[in-house]
């Protein structure tokens, strides 16, 4: 069993910053690409940010320059820290690991159950 718990949603005016995290924990022998996502209300499901376990990051077009992708492998945690927030970036947002367990020959993919970040104008 693998859980992914994210923290550090909230309200934030315009202009703010948030810093999301995500911990995993459980039966966990290696965590590979691990990712944040999000989804507005009414809208599909985007991508945010992906970073591997060497910690290479790639961003989703509307996030770079504003949001910074990051890990901690021995705390097997990834955070988002939101810069210059906008009242589009409203949603909840979840983390998505690719997790490979103690006696497993192949990994799976785990979610969290999602932080609501609200923007106000």
């Amino acid at each position: 069993q693998v859980d992914l718990v994210e923290s550090g949603g909230g309200l934030v005016q315009a202009g703010g910053s948030l810093r999301l995290s995500c911990v995993a924990s459980g039966s966990i022998r290696s965590i590979f690409n691990m990712e944040w996502y999000r989804q507005a209300p009414g809208k599909q499901r985007e991508l945010v940010a992906t970073i591997t376990i060497t910690g290479a990051a790639n961003y989703t077009d509307f996030a770079k320059g504003r949001f910074t992708i990051s890990r901690d492998n021995n705390k097997r945690a990834m955070y988002l820290q939101m810069n210059n927030l906008k009242p589009e970036d409203t949603a909840v947002y979840k983390c998505k690991a690719d997790v490979l367990q103690p006696g497993w020959p192949n990994s799976s993919f785990y979610w969290g159950q999602g932080a609501q970040v609200t923007v106000s104008s």
